[in-house]
């Protein structure tokens, strides 16, 4: 399998999906066509089997089109039973809580998924800190 890695730019989030299941989606996600945003990543998140994958979400803001096809995703990382343990970490700042709110959300309409909310001063660039 190889690793999804796509740049951020200033209508969409940087991708960094690595095999071993460290996976992040951070940035600003207001794409043109978000189905092709999303494709790619559901297709990896599908094929994966491993003890545990971690899913790092650290976006300051995303559009409705990007909610609704994040839920899709969340649903077929939380329906793939080839992870034993999916894990979501929901980066935020710490005044947002239209952010936290929407991955309460989230984390209600799924089954296995955990949610550790993480919340930030400020948000920070994960990417550069692994």
């Amino acid at each position: 399998m190889t690793a999804i890695e796509i740049t951020p730019t200033n209508h969409s989030p940087r991708i960094d999906f690595q095999p071993s299941g460290k996976l992040l989606i951070e940035g600003r996600a207001i794409p043109e066509d978000v189905n092709k945003l999303f494709a790619p990543l559901e297709e990896f998140i599908s094929k994966l089997k491993l003890p545990e994958v971690v899913l790092d979400i650290n976006m300051d803001y995303f559009n409705t089109a990007t909610s609704k096809r994040l839920l899709e995703f969340l649903k077929i990382f939380d329906a793939n039973k080839n992870i034993e343990k999916p894990v979501v970490n929901w980066h935020y700042e710490f005044d947002d809580d239209d952010n936290k709110e929407m991955a309460e959300i989230y984390e209600d309409c799924l089954e296995r998924v955990s949610f550790n909310y993480i919340e930030h001063v400020e948000l920070e660039n994960l990417f550069e800190k692994r």
